[in-house]
């Protein structure tokens, strides 16, 4: 699958084409956002990977000028802004996702294979990791064959980790997935929604991660 990634960090754009390379990826990229809308104008990309601020024109502008050009190819958004209204202003002028920085490679390259299901009208958008099979867009889970009924908080929390397919995820990415940018509660709550899971796929299903976070385990 091939990749146009539109940064203007030259450190982000060779961590980041690294690291999709070695998930598989063809990357290819632009260091701003007028070379980056055409690029993804006249090239053959699977997807998008769009940073917001950059010098000229931005990401937002990047976004809204190929969705007007009728350009569909899926575009997920990877900046260090966290505002809850980048988020919505993003998703309302045509993007498909929205990853806050800092983002493990493994959780970025799912989220952007999954984009390219979605637009592709894929029959399957499921993650299967070892006994685990989980629904992408319905948020349903099976272990073994066998559905494992979730309330929506545990099956956001859950998609976070399966998303990762085996990389660990920080309390911090969950938090932000789960409950959004703007969450002021108690970080704690994450520990009790691992724990739930815990008891519903197993208590070999997630393990803890010292100074980094929780792993789902393929068993």
């Amino acid at each position: 699958m091939r990749i146009l990634l539109i940064e203007d960090d030259p450190e982000i754009v060779r961590v980041v084409r690294r690291g999709l390379e070695a998930e598989g990826f063809c990357v290819d990229s632009a260091a701003d956002g007028t070379d980056g809308l055409w690029q993804a104008t006249e090239g053959e990309m699977d997807a998008i990977v769009l940073d917001l601020l950059m010098p000229g024109m931005s990401g937002y502008q990047v976004c809204q000028a190929l969705r007007q050009r009728n350009v569909q190819t899926p575009i997920v958004v990877l900046t260090a802004k966290d505002g809850e209204f980048d988020q919505i202003d993003l998703l309302d002028l045509g993007a498909d996702d929205f990853i806050t920085k800092p983002v493990s490679i493994r959780v970025l390259a799912a989220r952007i294979r999954a984009a390219i299901r979605r637009a592709a009208g894929s029959p399957t958008n499921e993650i299967v990791y070892g006994a685990i099979r989980f629904d992408l867009a319905a948020h349903r889970c099976w272990r073994d064959g066998d559905e494992v009924k979730l309330t929506k908080k545990e099956a956001d929390v859950l998609f976070v980790l399966v998303s990762a397919t085996g990389a660990a995820v920080t309390r911090q990415e969950i938090i932000r997935a789960a409950w959004g940018f703007d969450f002021e509660g108690d970080p704690g709550s994450v520990d009790v929604y691992i724990n739930r899971l815990r008891k519903k796929l197993g208590g070999d299903a997630i393990k803890n991660i010292r100074g980094v976070g929780f792993q789902l385990e393929p068993a």
